[in-house]
């Protein structure tokens, strides 16, 4: 059974292609542009409700912003670039070069200068007029995530925990808040109150004044991290957008909730924004379309772009010897299928009952026969898997952000219980009927993967807080593993049990021995961010990343070799008998012999990119 792709007979695609980052209203326009994960720039038309692409970066797209007079435009890109788009002819103007890591957001001062910050940690000012950096503003100590410029100051915010002003005419910094004990992905500024809003990963909103530095407000805003904070152009009124999934306005004098925006299941937290009315909120989906909310009543308006049958970016894929796998994507959907150097295909495709939801967490156990997934809606579900079929059996929720990783335990006193990671740091315990056992909190930041023993009661996992741990099934660490510098991505146990690698945005991978936390192996990667690990065998490492290639490394002779095989991040990688399975975000699965990293079948879900020869 292939899913139906209803992109693959037209000229050119009416909606992107992969989950949308941002939306930005443009002034003086009934209008907006959107940037994602597809690597493509739109324009929306919200008066007619059509969407037309402009073009692609050579990545994902992680922000868009837009010039007061609503002539130019700037996105930022994966690709370590930011193009300024020409709004009133709708093409490319410029390309920005000089980060050496993802570009993250962008702000515009006047017509001649803007301001970007990156995951290489610095904030760069650039001549719009010639491209050139005229500024390196350099201070966070990790990723710097947000930005918003005022009366000649930079206010930035990121991974450090921090929020910072400096002086755009010399970069001399002026003032830091912080470092919080959580971190803060988000910030904006109120220039007629005099006022910085920082949204956090503990799902507060804090306020400060820009002038004297006192903290005017602690919002206790969420129930999880909070996304995107923004400030209405009009009123100064603050819109939160977080992980428990609701968005919410805050008045601006009184810090009360004025308005919760109707929900929307498929909307993306950090792509919300006030339109330059300040009366009506837009945002994106994972769906790759646009929305318009009022941002007074909080009712839905409108959604632009066709939503067709969703997105079918493959987030995660689980294997067994035979050549079987489950793949979890973008549009919610669980799909098996039998993918062999002879055979590929897919056999079967099942919905959530409550409807579609993003799912980055998938395991298919051959033991319990159940295929269990975990939701960016903080559900936990369980099919029973009969041949070609999958019936859903449970869904629980666990109220600890979305879950990044699922695994079923086999050894005998925990036999059939799901590990799930999530979001809050916690590791959940549950049962297959849904009953929760434990809920540990192995790590202070998001827990990114994890993996069981497959012998012993052990698990491993890595987190956004930089840490790597070993555990025991209480939940209580039994080891700690040093060295990685940034987020854990993912981490892997060779099948014998002896050792664990992990893959870092420090641009590593490391192999320890588990029973001693000895480092074996520190191996670069390239300045490619890497997003999964896993083991082969106990001599072969396989590392996949965000541009496309897997990195075969053989820990004997210390050889490696790359091999680019998707168009998009390779999201997920599976041991496969003799073989590895590696799904992409741009809907394929491949079967990779080990070896040499040659595909030898694939199977794909949909076509992500068509290039019109008119399109940039």
């Amino acid at each position: 059974m292939a899913p139906h792709d209803s992109s693959t007979d037209r000229e050119q695609f009416v909606r992107h292609r992969g989950p949308v980052t941002c939306v930005a209203g443009v002034p003086g326009r009934n209008a907006a542009v959107s940037s994602a994960y597809d690597g493509a720039v739109a324009w929306l038309d919200l008066e007619a409700g059509r969407m037309e692409l402009l073009g692609y970066h050579d990545h994902l797209a992680n922000r868009i912003t837009v010039d007061e007079a609503g002539k130019r435009a700037a996105s930022c890109s994966s690709d370590y670039t930011i193009y300024l788009w020409d709004l009133e002819n709708r093409r490319l103007e410029r390309k920005l070069l000089g980060h050496w890591d993802d570009v993250e957001d962008f702000a515009f001062v006047d017509d001649h200068v803007g301001v970007s910050v990156s995951r290489d940690h610095r904030v760069l000012v650039w001549d719009l007029d010639t491209g050139a950096i005229t500024r390196v503003v350099e201070g966070h100590e990790k990723d710097v995530l947000a930005v918003a410029v005022a009366d000649g100051r930079i206010y930035t915010s990121g991974d450090d925990m921090t929020l910072r002003i400096w002086d755009l005419a010399t970069g001399a910094p002026l003032r830091k808040w912080g470092p919080f004990e959580v971190e803060t992905d988000t910030c904006a500024i109120d220039p007629v109150r005099r006022r910085a809003v920082l949204g956090c990963d503990d799902g507060v909103i804090r306020v400060f004044d820009i002038d004297g530095g006192a903290s005017l407000a602690e919002i206790p805003a969420h129930a999880s991290g909070i996304k995107k904070v923004a400030t209405s152009p009009v009123d100064g009124d603050i819109l939160s957008a977080a992980y428990d999934q609701r968005i919410v306005v805050w008045d601006a004098e009184t810090f009360e909730k004025k308005v919760e925006l109707e929900h929307r299941a498929t909307t993306w937290e950090r792509s919300f924004n006030w339109a330059p009315d300040g009366r009506t909120i837009l945002a994106g989906t994972f769906d790759g379309t646009g929305l318009v909310w009022d941002g007074t009543t909080g009712r839905f308006l409108a959604e632009i772009g066709d939503k067709g049958e969703g997105n079918v970016c493959l987030n995660d894929v689980s294997a067994n010897e035979r050549g079987d796998l489950a793949v979890v994507s973008d549009d919610g959907h669980v799909r098996l299928g039998t993918l062999t150097a002879d055979a590929a295909t897919w056999v079967a495709e099942v919905a959530y009952p409550a409807g579609r939801m993003l799912t980055n967490a998938v395991t298919l156990d051959d033991p319990t026969g159940v295929v269990v997934t975990g939701a960016h809606d903080q559900v936990l579900h369980v099919f029973d898997r009969t041949g070609s079929e999958l019936r859903h059996r449970v869904e629980r929720h666990l109220g600890e952000g979305p879950i990044n990783c699922v695994r079923v335990a086999h050894h005998p006193r925990v036999a059939g219980q799901v590990f799930a990671a999530c979001y809050s740091g916690a590791i959940v315990r549950a049962t297959l009927e849904g009953e929760v056992v434990a809920r540990p909190r192995v790590h202070d930041g998001a827990v990114k993967a994890l993996r069981l023993h497959p012998t012993e009661e052990i698990g491993v996992s890595g987190s956004a807080d930089n840490t790597l741990h070993a555990w025991d099934f209480e939940g209580n660490v039994i080891r700690r593993f040093p060295g990685h510098m940034a987020i854990v991505d993912d981490v892997d146990v060779d099948p014998g049990g002896d050792l664990i690698a992990s893959v870092s945005r420090d641009f590593t991978l490391k192999v320890y021995e588990l029973r001693t936390g000895l480092l074996l192996h520190s191996l670069p990667l390239g300045r490619r961010s890497p997003k999964g690990v896993c083991f082969h065998d106990s001599k072969t490492v396989i590392v996949t990343n965000y541009w496309g290639a897997l990195i075969r490394f053989d820990l004997e002779t210390g050889e490696s070799l790359l091999r680019p095989i998707a168009k998009n991040g390779i999201s997920g990688i599976s041991r496969a008998g003799e073989h590895v399975v590696a799904v992409s975000y741009d809907g394929t699965a491949s079967l990779v012999r080990p070896t040499d990293l040659v595909v030898l079948n694939t199977l794909r879900c949909m076509t992500q990119r068509l290039v019109p020869s008119a399109m940039i």
